[in-house]
């Protein structure tokens, strides 16, 4: 069980890491939507609305990969927080398809598992 608790802090880490990517890239795009709205005259109402709902998807992606960067560091640190935050972030992830459902699954799998469960027993403070 520990090869999978292993295997899936990496793909935590992953996902966090392509989070944080997108993240910043749409935080780009707000920032290029907001100076098309500077430039032209003409739309800035509609350059102000995709700066903004862009600049909410990228406050959310880059907020959610942090949580699951810091979520896979700590499982592969086995501390029970990151058994914890996997599991709450487990859920969420689900609702993304397909990779995230894939991972989602995997995570309930392995850190419901008993033998997953013995592993984070004594790393409770």
């Amino acid at each position: 069980m520990r090869s999978h608790l292993r295997l899936l802090g990496i793909l935590q880490l992953t996902w966090g890491a392509i989070g944080l990517l997108l993240g910043a890239a749409l935080l780009l795009l707000a920032v290029g939507a907001l100076a098309i709205g500077l430039m032209n005259t003409g739309d800035r109402v509609a350059s102000g609305v995709t700066a903004f709902t862009f600049g909410v998807f990228a406050a959310a992606l880059l907020l959610g990969g942090a949580a699951n960067a810091w979520a896979g560091r700590a499982l592969r640190r086995h501390e029970a927080a990151g058994r914890s935050a996997v599991l709450w972030l487990s859920v969420p992830n689900l609702f993304v398809l397909p990779f995230g459902t894939a991972l989602g699954v995997y995570a309930l799998w392995v850190l419901l598992h008993n033998e997953a469960r013995a592993v984070f027993v004594g790393a409770r403070p």
